[in-house]
């Protein structure tokens, strides 16, 4: 898949930091971004995303809580975790509550991040790969069972 197929939403409170990401990467992935988790919300229910990207610090909800909160329903995306402030209890709770694949610094390096991008749509292909693929053993083994269970009876 090229990279042009690489869909990637991004959260931030601050215009100029999604006016930069936009800048930097819309030209290599399909970029859409969002000011609050609210306006994430709506673009999520039009849109598959293969990568998440949020702001730590927003008012009325984190990034943490933002990824927390769309986990059961939308499990698949990747999710990566920009902050401007060095929290280590935030990247704690990333990892154990939001299970965040990455933490990045802001400002952003756009190479560090363009990779990690890469990195992190290897891991969601692989994984939908790993899913489609137990789909299928299911489907056989079920079709197994049931041959054997004629083959019983006959």
């Amino acid at each position: 898949m090229s990279a042009q197929h690489i869909h990637i939403l991004y959260i931030d409170d601050e215009i100029h930091n999604l006016n930069a990401f936009k800048a930097s990467f819309r030209r290599i992935y399909t970029v859409q971004t969002a000011e609050s988790a609210d306006d994430a919300y709506k673009l999520l229910e039009d849109h598959e995303f293969h990568i998440i990207i949020s702001d730590q610090r927003m008012p009325r909800m984190t990034g943490i809580e933002f990824f927390e909160s769309i986990l059961a329903k939308y499990p698949e995306p990747i999710r990566i975790l920009l902050t401007g402030y060095a929290d280590i209890n935030a990247v704690i709770d990333a990892i154990n509550k939001g299970q965040v694949y990455k933490y990045f610094s802001k400002p952003w390096n756009d190479e560090e991040l363009r990779h990690n991008i890469e990195k992190a749509y290897e891991v969601y292909a692989l994984r939908k790969e790993n899913r489609e693929l137990t789909e299928k053993l299911l489907d056989v083994n079920e079709k197994l069972e049931f041959l054997l269970r004629q083959k019983l009876i006959s």
